[in-house]
Order: structure tokens, then C-alpha cells, then sequence
């Protein structure tokens, strides 16, 4: 009898952790820009659950949530670091949103790619700070809580979050105006018509390539309209010739998956629009980044 008395509770608590997956996994992602390493804090949110006294958890969603939040932000910590060594830019992690348009959030906040890129500017707490409140919609008293802190300074940090990103980013367009140049600069980078990239893009925009240290990607970022436009024309003959492209989803917005002859994931393209134009323009070339994605899109 035993036995069956051991189970119970376990079925029980895996059933609390599956309610609560959606979200701890949406946490995770947001505060590390990556899935992978959501996924890691995740498992191990559950393995510590399993483990943990359970009798006098009240809400086990709120401490499955804390939890979560603690492990991400020290993965965070060393994350940074390990960041500091990739070569070329970094960029986060691209996830498919389809079935899951919020990312087990309130709302699709903090989910953006070039979001995602710009949080990477904040120290952890700042950013998990900002997560839970504006993706997670919760209570600074909560936040405080999760981050051992006060409720004040909680609130700063919060606060110093919001003025980054902006300072930092103009107010997206909609999904239709943010396709609609999508396709537009897409043909525009196929074929090398400077004249059309000039129109789409914006004076500073900046181009992204995170191929991981990968041959033929750039290992800085390209700035500035003229720059960007030479740069897209001079590689398209080199890129462009054999691949099909795809349109998918990626982190909300509408994207481009670009696969060579033989089927395999060559490029996932992202864009971070304005009512300027294209303000940033996001390849992500490293298969590391691109397997679980594209898994993902035929899972």
C-alpha cells in the first residue's frame, strides 16, 4: 500500500507542474533569451518540486514561479559571461508562437526578438523584474517577494526597464504593415536592389548576424543605411541562389525561414519595424539556434 500512498501526491504535484509548465517556461525564456536553456530550468523547477515538502504550499503556482524565476536569473548571471566570449552578435533564441501566441503569458510583452535583444542590456533581476510585470501582469508586492527585495526598489527596477527599451526602440507597427515590408525587403535582398533596400530601411538601421562564429557571417554588426544596403547587395549572389523560403512565426511577428537545396535550415529572417522603416534586421545562421526552432514547426 505504500506505494500507491507515494503516488497519489506525485500524480497530484505533476499535475500542479503541468498547469503551471506554460508559464514557468515563459519566464525562463524571457529572462534568458533562450529556449534551450528554458527548457534546462524547467526540468530542474521540477526535479526541486518533486523533492520539496509539498504539505504546506498554499499556491503551488506562485512557488513553482519563484523558483523558476530564482534559477533563471543565476543562469542569467553566468549566461552573461559566456555571452561575452561568442563570437559575433548575439542574438536570442527564436521560438515558434503559433500554438502558443502569448508564450504561457498574460500578454505577448518582453517576447519580441528585438526585445528579447535589448533586455540582454539589463543586469537579470532588472529583466525578470520587467517580465512579471509587464508579460505576467503581477503585483510589484509579488515581484518583491520572487526577487527578495522591496516593494520600492522593485518598482525602480521595473521603471529602469521601461526607459531602456524606450530609449532604445520606436513603436512597432502591426503585424500586417511589419509583413507587408517583410515581403517587401525580402525581394528587394534576394535580387540586390539597392534602390528598394534605400526605401525600406532606415537611416540607422542595424543589421544582426548570429552565426556562432560560423564561415560567411558577419562578426560585427552592420550600421547605418548605406552601409546595410552594400553590404545585403554584395552577399545576395553568394546567399540567395538555391534556397526556397518559408514564411513562419517566430517570437509574434511574421518571419522568414530560408532553406537551402537539400531542405536544411539555412536562415531564419526576423525584422523589427517602425513607422520609419526597418529598424533592425536579425539573421539568425546558427544551427544550434536554428535546430530546436525548426523542430518546432514540425513538431
Amino acid at each position: 500500500m505504500p506505494a500507491e500512498d507515494d503516488a497519489a501526491p506525485l500524480d497530484q504535484a505533476a499535475q500542479q507542474f503541468m498547469a503551471a509548465r506554460p508559464q514557468l517556461f515563459g519566464i525562463a525564456y524571457r529572462v534568458l533569451g533562450s529556449a534551450v536553456e528554458a527548457e534546462d530550468i524547467v526540468q530542474e523547477t521540477w526535479l526541486r518540486w518533486q523533492k520539496t515538502d509539498r504539505s504546506d504550499i498554499q499556491e503551488p503556482t506562485a512557488f513553482l514561479t519563484t523558483v523558476t524565476t530564482r534559477l533563471a536569473i543565476n543562469l542569467a548571471q553566468s549566461a552573461r559571461m559566456r555571452r561575452e566570449s561568442y563570437v559575433g552578435p548575439w542574438l536570442p533564441e527564436p521560438v515558434d508562437t503559433r500554438a502558443d501566441p502569448q508564450v504561457g503569458a498574460e500578454r505577448a510583452e518582453a517576447l519580441d526578438m528585438a526585445v528579447l535583444l535589448l533586455l540582454e542590456k539589463l543586469n537579470p533581476v532588472e529583466r525578470a523584474a520587467y517580465v512579471l510585470r509587464e508579460a505576467f501582469a503581477y503585483p510589484y508586492k509579488r515581484i518583491a517577494d520572487i526577487l527578495e527585495s522591496s516593494e520600492a526598489n522593485t518598482r525602480q527596477l521595473v521603471s529602469r526597464a521601461r526607459k531602456h527599451l524606450a530609449a532604445e526602440r520606436r513603436e512597432p507597427v502591426s503585424s500586417t504593415a511589419h509583413r507587408r515590408l517583410l515581403e517587401a525587403f525580402l525581394s528587394a535582398a534576394r535580387t540586390g536592389s539597392l534602390s528598394v533596400l534605400e526605401e525600406v530601411l532606415t537611416q540607422d538601421v542595424v543589421s544582426y548576424a548570429d552565426g556562432g562564429g560560423m564561415r560567411g557571417a558577419s562578426r560585427i554588426p552592420v550600421v547605418g543605411l548605406e552601409h546595410v544596403s552594400k553590404y545585403l547587395a554584395a552577399f545576395a549572389p553568394r546567399f540567395w541562389p538555391s534556397t526556397d523560403v518559408r514564411w513562419v512565426e517566430a517570437n509574434g511577428r511574421p518571419a522568414v525561414l530560408v532553406v537551402s537545396a537539400d531542405g536544411n535550415a539555412k536562415a531564419l529572417l526576423c525584422i523589427d519595424v517602425s513607422a520609419r522603416g526597418i529598424e533592425r534586421i536579425m539573421w539568425v545562421l546558427n544551427p544550434a539556434k536554428l535546430a530546436p526552432y525548426v523542430a518546432s514547426l514540425t513538431g
